[in-house]
Parts: structure tokens; sequence; C-alpha cells
């Protein structure tokens, strides 16, 4: 199993950024997707998920209007595109790929991308 973000990256406040994460080795049409966040000296926290069957999405507050879930699930991809960003955005941004099955949670993590947001 393996999850790969990429396109974290500095970026002016009030610009945008667009996270991909690749997933492998597993069913990914079959796992709802979120994406996390980790600020220095911070707990991990929720930003957005988007689930495998009716692809719905779900945003955390601070995001709401800014930020936009999406998946291919032809690529095995779930993108994140993240407008008018600002200097508390910044963080490590992971990918989450989780499932309940058979009464078993599975999650896997990606490594994480960098975002730095400028004042």
């Amino acid at each position: 199993v393996q999850l790969v973000e990429s396109g974290g990256g500095l970026v002016q406040s009030g610009g945008s950024l667009r996270l991909s994460c690749a997933a492998s080795g597993f069913t990914f049409s079959t796992y709802d997707m979120s994406w996390y966040r980790q600020a220095p000296g911070k707990e991990r926290e929720l930003v957005a998920t988007i689930t495998s069957a009716a692809g719905s999405t779900n945003y955390a507050d601070s995001m709401k209007g800014r930020a936009t879930i999406s998946r291919d699930n032809a690529k095995n991809t779930v993108y994140l595109q993240m407008n008018s960003l600002k200097p508390e955005d910044t963080a490590v941004y992971y990918c989450k790929a989780q499932r309940v099955y058979a009464f078993r949670t599975y999650n896997y993590w990606g490594q994480g991308t960098q975002v730095t947001v400028s004042s």
C-alpha cells in the first residue's frame, strides 16, 4: 500500500495550490479519502473528506469555501484544491485512505507534503 502526496510548496497569501495523492496497492474506489494537516506544535486535523461511493464531501469549517476535494477513481488519485490561502494554512498535508469492512477498520497514510503560505 502506498499513498504519495505531491503539489505542496511555497505560496504567497491569497494564492492557490492543488495537492495530489496517488494511491496504489489497494482498491482505491472502495475507500473514503481524506486530507489532514499538521502545523508545528499542533495536533493533526481533518481538512476534507470524500466518500467512496457517492463522492460526498465534507470540510473543516476553516476550509469551507476555500477548498475542494475531488477524486479520480480511474487514476487512483485524490486532489485538494486550495484557494485564498492564508499563513495559518501552513502545515504538512497528509492524505488518508479509510474503510470499514467486515468489522475491521483499514487506515493508510501518506508521508505528507509541506505547504507554506507567506504573508
